[in-house]
């Protein structure tokens, strides 16, 4: 019962969060969730819940997405999407978590920096993003760091950014979802993520424009950077206890 509790709670925040400020979803939940529920079924269902919110997002400002600028995004992203699921598989799941809690830890630290670089630019650039994010999204669950570097290098304005983040997330998580498959979780655990994210969608909703955003987005990439490091930790413990 604890664990189911957590587990919602985990899903409500990252919602609220998702509906605070167009993003975050993936961020907050994918670290906790594969500590929660192991790497395979951690990832499942941050794709599959990732998917459904970015959906939902998209259906108030779909006319805002640039469809030329992410053809090569999301192009790449659906050819290395096989390539993170693979990754999963092969590895053992202490490897795995340190796989991607590194993931996730080096993303979140690039995105804080808003690191610059001349490769992220043009039609090159967004092939590269898409790549890499794609990759992770499958592998670790968050594709989105990575096209959020590509924002920030293309000049890209926080109301031109949301609505393409989300349509990028739709086509990502969507065939995340067919490469990873679907959580085998129960009805009841299928029920209370469901009201979690319904909760956290009416939380942030309520508190849109009463909380500053870039405090929240402070936040969502440090909850983001804890949980790449707890998962590195766990990664260590059980790679550790396995070798005594």
């Amino acid at each position: 019962m604890s664990a189911d509790l957590l587990l919602a709670a985990v899903v409500l925040l990252a919602s609220c969060v998702q509906w605070l400020t167009g993003v975050g979803f993936a961020l907050v939940a994918a670290p906790a969730l594969v500590v929660l529920l192991g790497p395979g079924e951690g990832v499942a269902l941050v794709n599959c819940a990732a998917g459904v919110i970015s959906a939902m997002g998209l259906a108030a400002g779909w006319r805002l997405v640039r469809a030329g600028a992410m053809l090569p995004l999301c192009v790449a992203a659906v050819c290395t999407v096989p390539a993170g699921s693979w990754l999963t598989r092969q590895l053992p799941e202490p490897e795995l978590m340190l796989v991607m809690g590194g993931l996730v830890t080096v993303a979140v630290l690039l995105v804080m920096r808003g690191v610059r670089v001349s490769a992220l630019r043009g039609t090159g650039g967004a092939v590269a993003a898409g790549a890499v994010g794609g990759f992770m999204n499958s592998a670790a669950g968050v594709g989105g760091p990575a096209m959020s570097l590509y924002a920030v290098n293309a000049g890209w304005a926080v109301r031109d950014f949301v609505p393409n983040a989300l349509f990028y997330g739709v086509v990502v998580n969507v065939f995340s979802v067919v490469a990873n498959g679907v959580p085998t979780m129960d009805s009841a655990r299928w029920t209370a993520v469901a009201v979690a994210m319904a909760v956290g969608a009416l939380a942030g909703r309520g508190l849109a424009g009463r909380v500053p955003e870039q405090r929240v987005r402070s936040l969502v990439l440090l909850l983001a950077l804890a949980g790449g490091l707890g998962a590195v930790g766990k990664g260590l413990w059980a790679y550790w206890g396995g070798l005594r």
